[in-house]
């Protein structure tokens, strides 16, 4: 695996980078960040010089940080129904287990400890929380193996334009399903206590847009 190229960062940027050294701390900076909702696949640079992060930029800016401090800059996609939004994180390994980073505005689609031994592992971790206001869950599929960037050139860290290319070909890897077709229809709701949970809206949201009225 190449290195990561840290001749890149800015001073600023190095010393951010240093400190935040562990998965829980990345995930801890991620959580300051109010999230974006617009369509921009920002780099990594310029996603911090937003101060604000979606999904995919949020696990962009993890997935740079666990490589700056020697894990494989690997994401994993999560893809839903029409009716819903896909999800993207970042993964790491500890001790052969998975764990993933996650920038949400969703209360529980968050951090994963390292326990899980491959993506379905962590794609059903995911599956009971992932629902509408109606409570109908909308998770279908899941990209089958780490999607890898190091076959990108390092416009992804610190370029200017947005990155549709990567945000493509993450959609076009191949995907596998978590339910069978014919179990969609009997799929429980999210209970009416899960629904008012995944609606708590996180603190820097809260510092963004006040809370969240229903």
């Amino acid at each position: 695996m190449r290195t990561f190229p840290r001749h890149l960062l800015t001073a600023d940027e190095r010393r951010l980078f240093t400190k935040l050294n562990t998965p829980s701390k990345i995930q801890d900076y991620i959580n300051t960040f109010p999230y974006n909702n617009t369509d921009s696949l920002r780099s990594m640079r310029y996603a911090l010089q937003s101060q604000e992060l979606h999904c995919f930029e949020g696990a962009l800016l993890a997935t740079a940080l666990l490589w700056f401090h020697g894990h494989a800059p690997l994401l994993l996609d999560l893809s839903t129904t029409k009716h819903d939004d896909d999800h993207v994180v970042a993964l790491f390994k500890k001790d052969g287990l998975w764990g993933t980073i996650s920038a949400t505005h969703h209360s529980v689609l968050r951090f994963r400890d390292p326990l899980f031994k491959n993506m379905r592992e962590i794609a059903l971790s995911y599956f009971h929380e992932y629902f509408l206001n109606s409570g109908n869950k909308t998770l279908r599929t899941f990209s089958k193996k780490p999607f890898s960037l190091l076959p990108y050139d390092d416009t992804w860290l610190t370029g200017n334009e947005d990155l549709y290319e990567i945000g493509a070909d993450l959609d076009d890897a191949p995907h596998e399903s978590i339910v069978p077709a014919k179990l969609i229809r009997h799929l429980r709701k999210a209970d009416t206590i899960e629904r008012l949970a995944a609606n708590t809206l996180p603190p820097a949201e809260q510092r963004k847009t006040g809370p969240r009225k229903k």
